[in-house]
């Protein structure tokens, strides 16, 4: 899998992410988001998706392309598109 160490991530990267809708827990969609600069620790990077930032964990899957992104949801959960899953 092409995933992104948490720990080299920059300030203006773009990045795809597995993310798992916190409402229905069966549905996972594969998200663009942007590492910016935490709001409240500018020290700190966090990811910005649906508006919202989101702390990075080191355990986050982070993916440099949405190919790499879909490769790793085929291997985790099947070879279906992760929109069937909406």
């Amino acid at each position: 899998m092409d995933m992104i160490d948490p720990k080299e991530i920059k300030s203006g990267d773009e990045v795809f992410v597995l993310y798992r809708n916190p409402h229905t827990p069966t549905v996972m969609n594969i998200k663009q988001a942007e590492i910016v600069p935490h709001p409240h620790n500018p020290e700190q990077n966090a990811l910005f998706l649906h508006e919202t930032y989101h702390l990075i964990e080191e355990n986050d899957a982070l993916f440099t392309t949405e190919e790499a992104a879909q490769a790793a949801y085929d291997e985790i959960y099947g070879d279906y598109p992760s929109d069937e899953y909406m």
